[in-house]
């Protein structure tokens, strides 16, 4: 997911997407662990793409105080 995307999304949206990729990425580090993916660059993604959108939800958490 590029960062474009993420920054469309709303604040209950985001936090939502955030919460799958979590689970997801516990489910892909289960299924390597007992047996090698295919592909195990997916749990470097689904890492990286929490990443990003947990520091989109920082940014807009700061401005939101900025502006109270």
């Amino acid at each position: 997911m590029k960062t474009a995307e993420i920054r469309e999304l709303s604040l209950k949206e985001l936090q939502e997407r955030i919460e799958n990729e979590e689970a997801q990425l516990l489910k892909l580090k289960l299924n390597h662990s007992i047996s090698p993916l295919d592909n195990p660059m997916k749990i470097t993604e689904s890492r990286k793409n929490i990443t990003r959108m947990k520091t989109i939800l920082t940014e807009r958490n700061r401005n939101e105080n900025k502006k109270s």
